[in-house]
């Protein structure tokens, strides 16, 4: 199954949360491994401690790869990284089915991989023509093919890292920016000199970049994939091609949700990164370095770094070392060998077994003591096992008590609240589609002055309490919450907003992209009162790069023969264009939103009782608008310096009145402004607040 059918199956199974929250209410959303078939249970008796990939041990360069089912396995090295031919050194194996040999000296700049003969069986793909990446390569140069061939470099462990640690916050106090490292500065607008690479994340002095990011106030970036993975598809329409691919003309994976190497940076995005035919990238393993630089800096002005990881499957054309290492142990697959797919990506990874386990936590690990990651974000969390998520956190926790451990809690299933059983947060799409709605075709929310679905007056407060299971919500606790609107997925919250105005229509064709980004008077009021929402309510904030600004995503003109060229993408995980490129020009098209945002970001820095309040210190407002809701918290109970007050109207077309508690109100956001400057003092009585806004008042 392609990746078009993998962004298909996620989408499907976020717009239909609600049916899979009833299908598996009835499993109380438990993991259990026997949802999958084993075929060869028998395997789970090889397991091993010893350390795998390539490791200096006593002068020498010692070459593990375990590979139980292996008939034979042989070592390769090369000293140029695009030669044909190697040393090859046949390998020893041990009764746990661990490959071993070893080389005298530090071979440091060594490139290796393994030619691997397996026993002929529907159950393996072995192949000794191939010559394997090693899966614990620490740095992997490739060549840019659908095959993706690439050889493991051993790289020297040295980095000053100048005193540089973890980003050490409750998680509630984050303001999380999903970002692609690419998209974010390779925009000309951007002016950065590196764009497009980890190095521009942190190029200071810039429109684009570290700079924006600060003028905006996030203080966590979660990255889209950024293990070394398969970049390129299957040609398009080609029939002499493996797969015949007719559902993505551009041939690429932009997004990175397909991982090759899971020890490995990606090495488009370090110097020298480029995808010409055949050319290759990180020859010399330069991403280890900048990958390390760009965190550094990220932690050098408060930005704590998250990663989106993908452990559920693998990349799909390419040759990928589970697979032709040992398919049988590695993935689930039905009784005729074929990989079983609920992932939509062709290959389920099958964590359950121990040295599968065993890798990923061992990965999860080393992300966050080589480079100082504070946490993940787990690409279809419910395909991993129940013992291997146990084990995540509970490992990660040792290293970093802060660690951040985040589910996209779907995936076969939909389970926050056995997430959240864990320990683990989860992203909260219920308060995504009550807030927004669940598609802006006709199923709109809150403030569209509409009830998605089940939703009603009930469901805003639980969502601004932090959708806590004593409310009937999904989470133990409010920081298990990661609220949002917008995500990679799916349309983004701009988009969202003018298809759901009826301005336009996925199928309109934009001519003009500078208005289609302008937001009309109507538009601009959705959009601040879903981002006061969201920064109103308990739990953690997730945003997505452009939604400050309502960012669009028109399908660029390309040379691509897309016939969807012009419309509005709602899944652009297949272009690295300017469909995804961060267009800055944009952001003074909506510079009032992006202010908004930027206010409400300091207001939230600045009253941190907005995102962690005991329950006891709400109180929610009458109102004659089931479309109106407003909340007060109190300082006596909240620990906080001021007692803190919301309104909030999602009414299109009528103001709504609220009596304010006694004392004097001093208005900090308004349907104008937002921040932590007074706009208005001693206001008394009882206030109006119109159609489609809201208001925050400090007493």
């Amino acid at each position: 199954m392609a990746l078009n059918f993998y962004t298909l199956i996620k989408q499907t199974q976020k717009l239909f949360s609600g049916v899979f929250m009833i299908l598996f209410a009835l499993t109380s959303s438990t993991f259990s491994q026997s949802r999958y078939p084993d075929y060869s249970p028998e395997l789970d008796r090889y397991y091993s401690e010893k350390p795998l990939g390539a490791n200096i041990e006593n002068s020498q360069t010692v070459f593990r790869i375990f590979a139980p089912n292996a008939v034979s396995v042989t070592l390769v090295t090369f000293e140029k990284h695009d030669e044909k031919t190697g040393n090859e050194y046949p390998m020893n194996r041990d009764a746990d089915g661990v490959w071993e040999f070893s080389l005298p000296g530090e071979q440091f700049g060594l490139y290796y991989g393994y030619r691997i003969t397996g026993k002929k069986s529907k159950f393996s793909m072995s192949d000794p023509a191939n010559i394997i990446v090693d899966p614990y390569a620490k740095a992997v140069v490739t060549r840019n093919n659908y095959s993706h061939e690439g050889k493991g470099i051993i790289v020297e462990n040295r980095y000053d890292w100048e005193g540089d640690t973890w980003i050490q916050k409750p998680i509630t106090d984050l303001v999380i920016y999903e970002m692609h490292v690419r998209d974010l500065t390779v925009h000309s607008s951007s002016g950065i000199s590196n764009a497009g690479s980890y190095g521009g994340v942190i190029e200071e002095g810039k429109i684009g970049g570290l700079d924006y990011l600060l003028d905006l106030g996030v203080n966590a970036v979660e990255l889209l994939p950024c293990q070394d993975f398969g970049n390129i598809e299957v040609p398009f329409k080609d029939r002499s091609a493996p797969v015949y691919n007719t559902w993505n003309p551009y041939a690429r994976n932009h997004w990175g949700y397909m991982t090759s190497y899971f020890f490995a940076p990606e090495s488009y995005y370090a110097s020298g990164g480029n995808m010409k035919e055949n050319e290759y990238c990180g020859i010399h393993g330069q991403q280890v370095g900048e990958f390390k630089d760009m965190v550094k800096g990220l932690h050098k002005k408060g930005i704590a770094v998250i990663m989106d990881v993908v452990y559920n499957h693998c990349s799909e054309y390419d040759l990928n070392p589970f697979k032709y290492i040992d398919k049988q142990y590695y993935f689930r697959l039905d009784k005729d060998g074929n990989f079983l797919s609920k992932s939509g990506c062709g290959n389920d990874f099958k964590t359950e077994r121990p040295m599968a386990r065993r890798m990923i936590i061992e990965s999860v690990k080393y992300w966050m003591t080589e480079y100082h990651i504070d946490g993940f974000r787990f690409d279809l969390a419910y395909l991993l096992d129940e013992k291997t998520c146990k084990e995540i956190i509970r490992e990660a926790k040792k290293i970093n008590p802060y660690v951040y451990i985040i589910a996209e809690p779907w995936g076969d299933g939909y389970a926050p609240d056995y997430f959240s059983r864990l320990g683990w947060a989860a992203w909260n799409d219920k308060f995504r589609n009550g807030v927004k709605g669940q598609n802006p075709f006709d199923n709109t929310g809150f403030i569209f002055g509409n009830w998605e679905g089940e939703n009603k007056p009930d469901n805003l407060k639980r969502y601004i309490l932090g959708s806590n299971i004593a409310d009937k919500g999904q989470f133990q606790k409010p920081e298990h919450s990661i609220n949002y609107l917008e995500s990679h997925d799916d349309f983004t919250f701009g988009d969202f907003v003018r298809i759901g105005t009826k301005a336009e229509t996925a199928s309109d064709k934009i001519l003009d992209i500078a208005r289609h980004t302008r937001l009309t008077p109507q538009q601009l009021k959705i959009s601040k009162l879903g981002a006061l929402f969201l920064f109103v309510s308990q739990g953690a904030v997730m945003i997505h790069q452009g939604q400050e600004f309502a960012r669009g995503k028109v399908i660029a003109k390309t040379d691509a023969p897309d016939p969807e060229q012009g419309h509005i993408d709602h899944n652009s995980y297949n272009k690295d264009n300017e469909t995804n490129w961060i267009n800055y020009e944009h952001k003074e098209i909506n510079i009032e939103l992006y202010n908004y945002y930027k206010g409400l970001i300091a207001l939230r820095k600045k009253y941190p009782v907005l995102s962690k309040a005991p329950r006891q210190s709400f109180e929610f407002l009458k109102c004659d608008n089931e479309l109106a809701i407003g909340f007060l918290i109190h300082k006596n109970h909240s620990g906080g310096n001021n007692d803190i007050l919301v309104l909030m109207n999602g009414d299109p077309k009528t103001p709504v009145k609220f009596k304010l508690p006694e004392g004097d109100w001093a208005t900090l956001v308004n349907a104008e402004k937002s921040g932590t400057e007074i706009l208005r003092n001693k206001i008394q009585g009882e206030i109006q607040i119109p159609a489609t806004s809201g208001m925050v008042c400090i007493r």
